[in-house]
């Protein structure tokens, strides 16, 4: 099925997995960054807490060498564990190898030694992480040790990776699974909106399959009782429309034999109305211009029927639209009362529907708008515009209906068909009729026609 231009596909399902692969993305990274700050928090308080408990019990070895050497006492911390250690006594340093110094010892974990208490404090040395602890022996022995963390913060950076690698192989997860659930919740939309331009483009048997018994399947289900009484109501009004289309050809058809006859005697009538007395020779008048009324109804109506049963084509020649005009308004006997403005014009087109056109317009100005009935030919059609009381804007829409009439004030005498079939005739050409009415200030109808031929969709004559 052809799409609408304008609408992007898709763009409502991209916009629900992104969402979606948000949501998860956001919670698996607020949760992985939570689990790595606690887990790295325990470690390194765990790694201090083992430091600390391995310098007291380095304490307590220094207390057993009191009186030895203190490089007896450094050789005996070298078989106690993975850790450094630098001692100092009586300004003499003595080390437990070449990687730590006396220097490598923070100031600041030497102030806390030199008053008696036992520190701790994290420092680099050499690239190398430690948790140096520090505290003071007998015989004025300071003792300052090195256990390395390289090992826990290389955990800590794998530890960060698996978590990165995690929230990156759940937001994947999540983007699938969104693409999967957005297709399947949104398959029902995309359906209902096939259904509803099938709807549109006058597939009226068109309906959604009910499927389940959630909010979707009610749904589907108002979808279709809306599509039956919408075809039930396009049924009936075609078929009332069909109704309204025969029974106007029927009628039209019927009053034309004996209208004839009344026409006929009409005019006979009318040869004779010198000779009549006075006291009938004005009923026998309305009688005629009644007559004369009734044989225009039946003419138009006669029109009508035929725009209904697509029976009209167009013979379409080249006319110059101003001559064209001129001869309207002197053929109908206009002369003086319709002001003809503007050049001429060629245009290529059916001379007779265009002069129909014209000859309404004029006519209706003439019937309810005022004395004076001007004609304007532009560059895009033709103007006619009186002078009349105008139109009220809430009747100004429905002008080209047919027996459309507004008030009684602007009734006439007028059958109500002349300006819907001037509107027919415009249509045939592929232009039509637009309306600017202003109270007071008249009322002006533009007809607009396209610069060369008539419209495609219109029934052709012979060329």
């Amino acid at each position: 099925m052809r799409r609408r231009q304008g609408i992007a596909a898709g763009g409502f399902r991209r916009r629900l997995t992104i969402t979606f692969a948000l949501a998860v993305g956001l919670s698996a990274a607020a949760l992985g960054t939570g689990t790595y700050f606690v887990v790295r928090h325990n470690l390194l308080a765990d790694s201090v807490d083992s430091s600390v408990t391995q310098t007291r019990r380095n304490l307590d070895v220094a207390r057993a060498f009191r009186a030895a050497d203190a490089n007896d006492l450094i050789d005996a911390y070298r078989s106690r564990g993975d850790f450094k250690t630098v001692a100092t006594r009586r300004g003499r340093v003595y080390l437990s190898g070449p990687q730590v110094t006396l220097q490598s010892v923070p100031d600041g974990l030497r102030e806390v030694v030199a008053r008696g208490e036992l520190g701790y404090q994290r420092a680099q040395v050499g690239g190398a992480r430690y948790v140096v602890t520090g505290a003071s022996a007998a015989n004025g022995t300071h003792l300052y040790f090195f256990f390395p963390e390289d090992g826990l913060w290389h955990e800590l950076a794998q530890l960060r990776n698996i978590l990165l690698g995690g929230v990156g192989i759940l937001v994947l997860l999540a983007a699938g699974a969104g693409i999967l659930l957005a297709r399947g919740t949104l398959r029902p939309v995309a359906r209902a909106s096939e259904a509803a331009h099938s709807l549109a483009e006058g597939l009226l048997e068109t309906r959604l399959p009910v499927e389940g018994q959630d909010e979707f399947g009610a749904w589907a289900q108002a979808f279709n009782e809306m599509a039956a009484a919408l075809e039930a109501k396009i049924a009936a009004l075609s078929a009332a429309q069909a109704r309204e289309r025969r029974f106007t050809s029927d009628v039209a058809h019927e009053l034309r034999t004996p209208l004839t006859a009344l026409v006929g005697e009409a005019s006979l009538l009318a040869e004779h109305l010198d000779r009549m007395p006075p006291e009938s020779r004005r009923p026998a008048e309305l009688l005629i211009a009644d007559v004369g009324r009734l044989r225009r109804l039946v003419e138009e109506l006669m029109e009508i029927s035929r725009f209904d049963q697509g029976a009209e084509s167009v013979q379409a020649e080249e006319v110059d639209v101003a001559a064209l005009v001129a001869a309207t308004v002197r053929n109908r006997g206009w002369d003086g009362r319709v002001a003809v403005e503007g050049n001429g014009r060629l245009l290529t087109t059916d001379r007779r529907r265009l002069e129909r056109i014209v000859a309404n317009l004029v006519d209706n100005a003439f019937e309810h708008g005022g004395s004076a009935v001007t004609v304007r030919i532009t560059g895009d059609g033709i103007e006619v515009a009186d002078d009349g009381p105008g139109i009220a804007p809430e009747h100004v829409p429905h002008l080209f209906e047919r027996f459309y009439k507004a008030d009684a004030s602007r009734s006439g005498s007028g059958t109500g068909l002349g300006l819907a079939i001037a509107q027919e005739n415009a249509r045939l050409l592929g232009g039509e009729i637009q309306v600017q009415s202003e109270l007071g200030a008249g009322s002006r109808f533009t007809l607009r026609l396209p610069a060369a031929e008539p419209h495609e969709s219109a029934p052709r004559g012979a060329l």
